[in-house]
């Protein structure tokens, strides 16, 4: 993904840069804005902008109103940036049309994972679907996963699974948030359904199961190793 634009906006320019040099490592460009003002004439200056990370206080314009006014014109993935760890604001940012909330102080590193997730959501898969973790191609679709050159047979909610697991790879994942996106929201079940389906996943994928890393007291993380 690299060459990829991202708009970092913070009235903090130790903030700012402490976030680019982190993107910068992994190849990403990065444009930076140091009010709401300056964030609204960059964007709509730079039609090739990939992802926003935005911070809620702001001078002029807070990152709400950002938001709210990116969201009327560009679907582009926007990451908020909060001092508050409060529900309401969590729910503003989501409300406006924010696709992940983060809570300062965070771990650079986090962050960097969180931006690879999302763009691997909505850039880094072709347009046929496909998506490659190690030696596991999966073509969303079609439908199909192959493990080297075996084709293996997954049930809807394994390969809703894996798909989600290959999207976030690197990312520890909780059950609870495992549930929310591949059961959704209105899931009532009981969360060990989830090792249930990670554990017939683990023998289908046979040798390449250990992709697949249990996360002990919280949940999993899909990782293939260099």
């Amino acid at each position: 993904m690299a060459e990829l634009k991202i708009l970092v906006v913070d009235d903090e320019a130790r903030m700012r840069k402490l976030v680019r040099d982190f993107l910068v490592k992994q190849s990403y460009q990065v444009i930076e804005a140091a009010d709401g003002d300056e964030a609204m004439e960059k964007f709509f200056a730079d039609k090739d902008i990939a992802l926003v990370i935005l911070d809620v206080m702001m001078p002029k314009m807070d990152g709400w109103q950002v938001c709210r006014e990116i969201r009327k014109y560009s679907k582009v993935p926007i990451i908020m940036l909060t001092a508050k760890s409060a529900e309401e604001d969590e729910l503003n940012s989501f409300e406006r049309g924010a696709d992940e909330f983060i809570t300062k102080p965070f771990s650079p590193k986090i962050l960097v994972a969180r931006v690879d997730a999302i763009l691997r959501r909505t850039v880094k898969g072709d347009e046929s679907g496909m998506m490659k973790a190690g030696i596991i191609e999966l073509n969303k679709t079609a439908h199909t996963v192959k493990v080297g050159d075996r084709e293996i047979e997954l049930s809807f909610k394994e390969f809703e699974l894996l798909v989600y697991f290959m999207e976030n790879e690197g990312i520890a994942l909780s059950r609870e948030q495992i549930l929310n996106h591949v059961w959704n929201y209105d899931y009532f079940g009981d969360a060990r359904t989830i090792d249930t389906h990670v554990k017939k996943l683990r023998a289908k994928l046979t040798k390449e199961a250990d992709y697949i890393k249990t996360i002990w007291g919280m949940g999993y993380k899909f990782e293939v190793e260099q």
